[in-house]
């Protein structure tokens, strides 16, 4: 199956992340202390906190630091306890945008997302404005030149529910979210390393922005992604 070109969109969203590597513990630390708190501390049953402590470890972070963490969220050691929180709104050119928080404190937390929006040209919306339009899933991005035919093969028969081969290239394997880590263990065994691999939200469609329209969009998301409380800003827009 054919898609548009996300290449570049995906170049940049990481080269965003690489200036914001000193946040990245930061939102790692919570999304295992929820984890654990939600799911238990038995690795084996938590696939969730499986996953934020294989981000952990891409990041560097140390073993002790992660094992704190987890013992705070299961009771073993006193920590924050964080709620989490989805708030919904728009962009430039009614570009839908959703932000997943974790916060100790919902009133600081939705006054500092609202204003993120006004601020910067965009609009906050109620619950359920703008989620239909993405998609929860599994997300393994291949550069171009990557073997097409051997990424499908093995994706489908690990249980991916599409391959699709983007007009610059780039081969996205979509997992339902439960099929994520059987998906993307099949085909690191089979040589193939994703640049890209997480649970996201994946828009259904895409808005392409240019010239001050993208300058403008950017700065809503580089405001929203800045904010302590924000886990993860999912958004529809090409820049």
């Amino acid at each position: 199956m054919a898609g548009h070109s996300k290449w570049a969109n995906i170049q940049h969203r990481k080269g965003r992340q690489d200036e914001k590597r000193g946040k990245i513990w930061t939102r790692i630390t919570r999304e295992i202390i929820v984890s654990a708190r939600l799911g238990g501390g038995d690795l084996s049953l938590n696939p969730r906190l499986r996953l934020a402590i294989e981000k952990a470890k891409a990041a560097n972070m140390p073993a002790d630091n992660i094992k704190r963490n987890v013992d705070k969220a299961t009771g073993n050691l006193d920590g924050v306890v964080y709620d989490e929180i989805r708030y919904e709104g728009y962009g430039v050119g009614g570009a839908a945008i959703i932000v997943d928080t974790m916060t100790d404190n919902r009133v600081r937390t939705v006054a500092e997302v609202r204003f993120a929006f006004s601020k910067n040209g965009g609009n906050m919306g109620t619950e359920g404005s703008v989620a239909f339009q993405f998609k929860h899933c599994g997300q393994l991005v291949f550069a171009p030149g990557s073997n097409e035919d051997q990424i499908m093969e093995i994706a489908l028969e690990a249980g991916a529910d599409d391959v699709i081969t983007d007009d610059d290239g780039a081969i996205e394997v979509l997992t339902p979210p439960a099929s994520f880590e059987a998906v993307k263990n099949a085909l690191e065994a089979a040589g193939l390393k994703p640049e890209v691999a997480e649970v996201t939200y994946r828009a259904d469609n895409t808005i392409e922005l240019e010239g001050d329209d993208a300058v403008k969009m950017q700065k809503i998301l580089d405001a929203l992604e800045d904010l302590d409380d924000v886990q993860e800003v999912y958004h529809n827009a090409a820049l």
